[in-house]
């Protein structure tokens, strides 16, 4: 194989999402009052001040970073816990930052070890990162919602996701025990997902780190979070990973050796992010107005929301083919997400994120209510 040959590439993973939207792009694109990209869910609104004061005062950093951070920052990310979410008896050392969620995803299967012989199971509906990883490490996959579609088969690891991107969907505490409980008694790894833990609408979501969820013990749990959604910061590529201490201490081996590593005035930045509550406060309103215009809005044109619960996202039908959906908002100017996406159970839905600017936003209910 030559160093250009790309047809691994194309028989490991499947197309990039994205790239199939193109034709969808260039249609939005050429509405009058131009395009309301609502498609993608990345933050539009400023960073606050105090991340970004933060990186401007820790910007003198000629020396290398480590891996594994300040305990400032890991300190940082137990208290948030704590106070945000009543998450008792974790420790600074079992917090490790990461580049971003998604890197962490991508790369966890492979940094665990995992490998052909190795299941990795997540949710039917999905952000494809967790197949795409697991892919990576050329492991088997499996799209289930229950233990009953697992059957027999041992899992290595195990992804939740609550509140669920794409579909919003918060599961319940009854719930996750139970999936704690599986994981175990068939000794898997279980990651759960929580960057959107801050963002509910309906309902009360729960961290699989929480003592009535997890038994007191993190044994076998990790929780991943992200200051992307939270606190504007998508840009800065900061998240963590904590739980389980001896899978942090297997990952932080693993990751000094491949050079993982914040950079200090990003790590400063998150740091003084995580330490701030009222920033959040004031962009979950901003997020509140946006979707409650956005519902009103889709449901007068005919669309039925389902779940959105939580999350950054409505997820929609009007009962035909996604595709079908996404030409219909393409020639009113409006982009948004193919259900399909995310997996086979998405191929009637769409889904509609509510990151855009007041503006676009306006514009897109405008569009919709015409």
């Amino acid at each position: 194989m030559g160093v250009t040959d790309t047809s691994g590439v194309s028989a490991r993973f499947p197309e990039f999402p994205w790239d199939t939207l193109a034709g969808a792009k260039q249609r939005a694109g050429e509405h009058p009052g131009g395009i309301v990209d609502l498609s993608i869910g990345t933050p539009v609104d400023p960073t606050p001040d105090v991340a970004r004061d933060a990186l401007v005062a820790a910007a003198d950093a000629p020396g290398y970073p480590t891996v594994l951070g300040p305990e400032s920052l890991r300190q940082a990310a137990v208290d948030w816990l704590e106070r945000r979410f009543g998450i008792t008896g974790l420790s600074a050392s079992q917090v490790l930052p990461t580049v971003g969620s998604k890197e962490l995803i991508a790369n966890l299967p492979t940094q665990l070890g995992l490998g052909p012989d190795d299941l990795v199971v997540f949710p039917e509906l999905a952000y494809p990162t967790y197949e795409v990883g697991a892919r990576y490490a050329r492991c088997q996959v499996l799209a289930a919602d229950s233990t009953v579609a697992i059957g027999p088969r041992r899992p290595a690891l195990i992804y939740v996701n609550s509140p669920a991107n794409p579909h919003g969907q918060i599961l319940g505490a009854d719930h996750l025990r139970k999936v704690v409980e599986f994981a175990r008694d068939c000794g898997a790894l279980l990651v759960s997902d929580e960057c959107y833990l801050e963002f509910a609408w309906e309902g009360e979501p729960v961290s699989v780190l929480h003592p009535d969820i997890c038994g007191g013990t993190f044994d076998g749990l990790l929780a991943v979070h992200s200051l992307s959604k939270r606190s504007n910061l998508a840009g800065y590529r900061d998240a963590f990973v904590t739980g389980d201490p001896a899978v942090v201490a297997e990952l932080l081996a693993v990751r000094k050796h491949l050079g993982f590593m914040l950079p200090t005035p990003v790590q400063a930045a998150m740091t003084a992010a995580l330490a701030d509550d009222e920033h959040v406060t004031q962009q979950r309103e901003r997020y509140a107005s946006r979707r409650a215009d956005l519902r009103a809005a889709l449901t007068s044109a005919g669309f039925t929301v389902e779940h959105s619960e939580g999350a950054l996202y409505l997820w929609v039908t009007r009962g035909e083919p996604c595709r079908d959906t996404i030409a219909w908002l393409a020639e009113r100017g409006i982009l948004a997400a193919p259900g399909d996406f995310y997996g086979p159970a998405g191929a009637r839905h769409v889904r509609i994120a509510f990151t855009a600017t007041d503006e676009r936003v306006a514009s897109a209910v405008q569009r919709l209510t015409a």
